[in-house]
């Protein structure tokens, strides 16, 4: 049985929560999701993480990284991006909102929630 990309996500914010205390006061602020890279010239997909972090954390996501990439690496997944929601969200040009609404209401959230 193979688990899904949800749990797999959550999963990630429990180990983050349970062995990094610091890392996990800032993690729940973010929207965690399994992102997925599929070479064709090797025909294998990979997993990896994105933490979509409200612009207000940048410095303590940049100061954790090594922490979440550790934690992903140790999960099996080949790397962590972490992402600026409000960027994305104030992008004019993005075609998220268009193409992905849930994932652009989710990203609106994190990025325009103060606490």
């Amino acid at each position: 049985m193979m688990i899904n990309r949800e749990e797999l996500a959550q999963e990630f914010i429990r180990l983050v929560k349970s062995y990094y205390p610091k890392s996990g006061q800032f993690i729940t602020h973010c929207y965690v999701k399994i992102l997925e890279c599929y070479i064709e010239r090797l025909g294998k997909r990979f997993y990896y993480i994105g933490v979509y972090y409200p612009e207000r954390l940048t410095s303590e996501v940049q100061a954790q990284q090594d922490v979440l990439r550790d934690i992903a690496e140790n999960m099996g997944l080949i790397e962590v991006v972490c992402i600026n929601a409000n960027r994305i969200v104030r992008d004019p040009r993005s075609r998220l909102k268009h193409e992905n609404p849930r994932l652009w209401l989710d990203l609106y959230w994190v990025a325009s929630h103060k606490n």
